[in-house]
C-alpha cells in the first residue's frame, strides 16, 4: 500500500518563522535547496523525509504536528459554513476546502470569522430591541464563542498551565492533592469551609473564606478546590496565557481565565505522566481512572482527550457532552472526526441513547462518510440538584477514537471489529451529512440536489441524488 504523502507547507512556513530563520537559514539546516523548501512551503512539493529527520534532530520538533495541525478542524467549520443557505448558490467542492486551509489557514480563518459576524448580526437583527444600543458587538465574534475557538485550536491543551499542575501534584505527599491543595490554601491565609450551601463554590475575596457545598461529591469538591487555588495561586500564569491570546472583549478574557482554571485543575487532579501511564496499564477504563485519581467519569474522559503534549502524545480522543435536546455543550476532537459547531449531533450516534440507560456504558462501532471507522463510549454523567424538588441537570458524554487503536482499549474487548457490517452509518450534522440513505434525516443536505416525486413517498418526501 503506497504511503500518503504529506502537504505541511502552513505548518512548516510557521515552524520557520517561530524560529525566526529566513528561508536560506532554514533550508540550510534541513539539508535542502532553497528552492526545493519554498515548493514545500507553499505544496507544490510533499515534504520529504529528509526534512522530517531533520526537523526532529536539529529542532527536537514533534513531527507528528505535521500531520495533525489545524487544517482537518478548518475544512470541518468551513464545510459548516458553507451549508449555511446565504451560500446555496455556491457548491464549493470539498478538495477546494482542503487546499484553502492547507495553503491559506489564514484566509480561512478569516473566512470563519467573517461568517460568524454575520450570522451573529443577523441573529441580533431577528431580535433588535436587543441589538439597540452594540452596534460594536455585531461584528465581533460573542465571548463565548471566541473562547471556544481558542481551546479548539490550542488542541484543548496548554502546555504551561498543564506542567504548572503537574508540577504542582508532584509536590503533594501520601495524603493525595486534595490534602495538599488545603494546606496551599490555607498557609496562603485562605480559610476553607465546607458548608450546606446551594452553590457548588464561594469565594469571599475580602475575608479570603472559601465555602464548598457539602451536598457537592467528593470529586466535585476537590476539582473546584484546585479551581480555586488555579485563580488564586497562578494567577500570573494564567494573566500570561490570556495576554497572549488577545481576546477581544473583557468577557471573553474572563471566560477563558476560568477554562483555563478547570484546565488546570482537571491537570493537577490528573497529572500527565502519572495518568497516562495509568491510562495505558488499565487500557483506559474509565472507572478505574476514577477510582484511582478520585475524578469522575466526565472528568476523566475529559482529561483523555487532552492527552496532546507534545512529544508524548496519547491517544487522540474526540469527547462530547450533549443535553437532553441533543445541544452539544462541550466538545472537542484530537481526531479527524470534527463536530457541528451549530447545532445538534447526528442523532444515529449512541450519546443519545445514554440518557434511556442510566449507569452503563454503551459502545457503538461507527463508520463516517469519509470512510474512517470509530469505537464510541457513551454515558449519561446525570447530576442530581442535593435536594427534594431540586432540578437535576441531565447530560450524557462520549468518548471515542479511530478503531486502529482498539486494542488500546477494554471496550473494544469483544467487538467484531472485522466485519463491516457492525460500524452503523453516522455523520457530523445533517445539513453537511453526505449520505444519500438515511432513515433518520431531519432537513436534506445543502451540497446535494434534491428529487421530489408528487407520486410516491419514501421514508423522506424526497430522494438525494
Amino acid at each position: 500500500m503506497a504511503l500518503q504523502k504529506l502537504y505541511a507547507g502552513a505548518k512548516l512556513r510557521e515552524t520557520r518563522q517561530r524560529l525566526g530563520l529566513t528561508q536560506k537559514d532554514f533550508a540550510a539546516k534541513l539539508g535542502v535547496s532553497l528552492p526545493y523548501l519554498n515548493q514545500m512551503e507553499n505544496n507544490n512539493r510533499p515534504v520529504s523525509t529528509t526534512v522530517v529527520l531533520a526537523l526532529a534532530h536539529e529542532f527536537g520538533f514533534d513531527v507528528t504536528e505535521l500531520s495533525t495541525g489545524d487544517s482537518e478542524r478548518l475544512v470541518s467549520d468551513m464545510r459548516e459554513a458553507m451549508a449555511d443557505p446565504v451560500f446555496a448558490e455556491h457548491n464549493t467542492p470539498l478538495a477546494d476546502l482542503r487546499l484553502t486551509a492547507s495553503n491559506a489557514p489564514a484566509l480561512a480563518r478569516a473566512f470563519l470569522d467573517l461568517h460568524r459576524a454575520y450570522r451573529q448580526t443577523h441573529e441580533r437583527l431577528a431580535s433588535l430591541d436587543e441589538a439597540l444600543g452594540r452596534e460594536d458587538a455585531r461584528t465581533q465574534p460573542s465571548p463565548w464563542d471566541e473562547v471556544r475557538d481558542f481551546f479548539h485550536y490550542c488542541d484543548n491543551y496548554i502546555d504551561a498551565v498543564d506542567r504548572a499542575a503537574e508540577h504542582f501534584a508532584t509536590q503533594a505527599g501520601p495524603d493525595g492533592i486534595r490534602a495538599h491543595a488545603l494546606r496551599t490554601l490555607e498557609l496562603s491565609g485562605v480559610s476553607v469551609a465546607f458548608q450546606d450551601i446551594s452553590r457548588i463554590r464561594h469565594y469571599d475575596p475580602v475575608n479570603q473564606n472559601l465555602t464548598l457545598s457539602s451536598r457537592a461529591s467528593p470529586e466535585t469538591q476537590g476539582f473546584q478546590l484546585l479551581l480555586q487555588l488555579a485563580l488564586l495561586k497562578q494567577e500570573a500564569l494564567l494573566d500570561a496565557t490570556l495576554d497572549l491570546a488577545r481576546f477581544q472583549s473583557d468577557q471573553a478574557r474572563a471566560i477563558a481565565k476560568i477554562g483555563l482554571a478547570n484546565f488546570f485543575a482537571g491537570a493537577a487532579l490528573m497529572p500527565y505522566t502519572a495518568f497516562q501511564a495509568a491510562a495505558r496499564d488499565t487500557r483506559h477504563d474509565l472507572e478505574l481512572l476514577a477510582h484511582r485519581f478520585g475524578a469522575s467519569i466526565e472528568q476523566v474522559a475529559h482529561r483523555l482527550s487532552t492527552l496532546q503534549r507534545p512529544g508524548a502524545k496519547g491517544i487522540p480522543f474526540f469527547f462530547v457532552r450533549v443535553d437532553q435536546a441533543g445541544t452539544i455543550t462541550k466538545r472537542h476532537s484530537a481526531t479527524r472526526l470534527q463536530f457541528a459547531r451549530f447545532g445538534g449531533a447526528c442523532p444515529l450516534w449512541n450519546v443519545h441513547r445514554a440518557f434511556e440507560t442510566p449507569g452503563r456504558f454503551l459502545r457503538q462501532l461507527a463508520e463516517t462518510p469519509d470512510g474512517v471507522r470509530y469505537i464510541s463510549l457513551a454515558r449519561d454523567v446525570s447530576k442530581p440538584g442535593g435536594s427534594f424538588g431540586a432540578p437535576t441537570r441531565r447530560f450524557a458524554i462520549a468518548l471515542g477514537c479511530e478503531v486502529r487503536h482498539a486494542a488500546d482499549l477494554v471496550y473494544a474487548d469483544d467487538l467484531d471489529l472485522a466485519n463491516p457490517r457492525a460500524f452503523e452509518p453516522i455523520g457530523i450534522s445533517c445539513r453537511i451529512c453526505e449520505r444519500k440513505e438515511c432513515h433518520q434525516r431531519s432537513v436534506p443536505p445543502l451540497e446535494r440536489r434534491l428529487t421530489i416525486n408528487t407520486d410516491e413517498r419514501g421514508v423522506l418526501p424526497y430522494s438525494v441524488d
